[in-house]
């Protein structure tokens, strides 16, 4: 695609969804490795925390020379308010990356549903081409009711053109065969199932125009208040910002830190290992390096960040953690 001015044109756009923890940022990750050197890639990502994680995340390991272009939206379901949040967001993002691909991350307690129907909206009809919707889905959690009677989870699966059994290497025997079942009762006639390990999806799988049925759908949230997006915040003088949001039957509770705060790398993995919650995602910058953190049922993992703007934690889970506060706190070097 050319960057000289000029009406965007036909994007191809791909929603890659799924609940919390499955491996969605894993999977654009291994999508953005093999992207053609010569084209431009955008990712709109959307975080149900308000503090904003991804981003840094994803810019910290992808530059704009590279060819790739990020933008998040935080403090819950994008599509809410009439889907303006979402719809600025990805204005200006299609504005200054003029990508030759978009790829939107709802946030896995999101309704792609909602978010679907703000990308087949009159305005963009010439603008993006709606290719396949992809719903990575960790087959473990089939047998947990929190999952399969949670709406979200299940309309996730229902606007899948493909459900991708991701953790494949975590299955026990009977997972693969019970996703299939699940599919074929609660998503839709055309979808596929196909399976992954750490979210390496072939990039083949998202060619293709979507065959998902776009119908007029609706959720309960409310819309988002006027206040100042914690994440765009001015850093007080303290130093640091908190933030808390609550939906879907899940809290989140995250925290920025000014870029002049610096952390104790052994004291800091020794709290985040301690961990026992639902998520959590962080970038920090410590005496050791800048790092990414990514903690989820199964393991921590970190991953060495080439740069950061400022350190950002976000924490969700079924209940609040009051002691996480002080306890960062107590990791700073000064």
């Amino acid at each position: 695609m050319s960057t000289e001015q000029g009406p965007i044109n036909a994007v191809p756009t791909n929603i890659i969804t799924g609940f919390l923890g499955v491996g969605k940022t894993s999977a654009i990750l291994h999508l953005l490795s093999h992207k053609p050197a010569d084209e431009r890639w955008a990712i709109l990502v959307n975080e149900f925390g308000e503090i904003g994680v991804d981003g840094s995340l994803f810019s910290g390991q992808h530059a704009e020379t590279q060819g790739v272009f990020i933008r998040e939206v935080a403090g819950g379901c994008m599509c809410c308010a009439a889907g303006l949040p979402m719809q600025i967001a990805l204005n200006q993002l299609l504005s200054r990356a003029k990508p030759d691909r978009l790829l939107i991350e709802p946030t896995g307690l999101g309704h792609p549903k909602e978010v679907l129907q703000v990308l087949a909206a009159e305005h963009y009809r010439t603008v993006l081409s709606l290719q396949k919707t992809l719903t990575l889905v960790d087959a473990r959690k089939l047998t947990d009711t929190r999952y399969t009677t949670h709406e979200t989870f299940n309309q996730q699966i229902s606007v899948a053109d493909t459900v991708v059994g991701n953790k494949l290497d975590l299955y026990s025997e009977d997972d693969r065969a019970r996703l299939s079942a699940y599919v074929q009762a609660h998503g839709q006639p055309h979808a596929k199932v196909i399976f992954s390990q750490h979210g390496e999806i072939a990039p083949s799988q998202l060619q293709g125009a979507t065959a998902t049925e776009l119908f007029k759908a609706h959720h309960h949230h409310h819309p988002q208040s006027d206040k100042p997006l914690a994440s765009e915040a001015a850093m007080p003088e303290r130093g640091f910002i908190k933030a808390m949001n609550e939906g879907e039957g899940f809290n989140s509770v995250g925290w920025r830190f000014d870029a002049g705060k610096t952390f104790h790398y052994d004291t800091l993995f020794t709290l985040l290992s301690g961990l026992r919650v639902e998520r959590m995602k962080a970038v920090f910058i410590t005496d050791m390096g800048i790092f990414a953190y990514n903690l989820t049922a199964d393991a921590l993992t970190e991953v060495e960040l080439d740069d950061c703007l400022e350190s950002r934690v976000e924490i969700i889970d079924t209940g609040l953690h009051d002691s996480l506060e002080s306890q960062l706190l107590g990791c700073l070097t000064d």
